[in-house]
């Protein structure tokens, strides 16, 4: 499959999967849950569903597949990004506050986004 089409697939599933993370993010965050922790459920969340799209849609080939050894792969680069994403929202609330970390996240998640569609592409669902 191309590079286009498979760019194409994962934002276009990157953008469900981010409308899923960051509402849970904030609806979580504005219940009173401290945002680090609010921003971990919101990204499980979305995680759940992108790692099953995107390795039947995006990736799929006959050189890629969806099991244990991806899954492994694909949780060792969302730890990575979530970790990162994590220590970004709680920065950006402790300096500017909680509406600040609320309009960042998208930002934030794009950049990891873009990493994570170059691992994905060449490392996570690989056979």
């Amino acid at each position: 499959m191309s590079l286009q089409r498979q760019g194409r697939r994962y934002l276009m599933i990157g953008c469900v999967q981010w409308l899923v993370d960051w509402g849970v993010m904030v609806l979580l965050s504005h219940l009173g849950l401290a945002v680090e922790v609010a921003n971990i459920c919101g990204r499980i969340s979305g995680a759940m569903l992108g790692f099953w799209l995107n390795g039947r849609f995006t990736f799929a080939g006959d050189d890629t597949r969806i099991g244990g050894t991806q899954l492994r792969r694909f949780v060792l680069m969302w730890l990575c990004t979530t970790t990162l994403s994590t220590v970004a929202m709680g920065g950006i609330d402790d300096v500017f506050g909680l509406q600040w970390a609320w309009l960042a996240k998208p930002a934030v998640e794009l950049l990891l986004g873009v990493f994570g569609f170059l691992l994905s592409r060449h490392w996570v669902y690989k056979a």
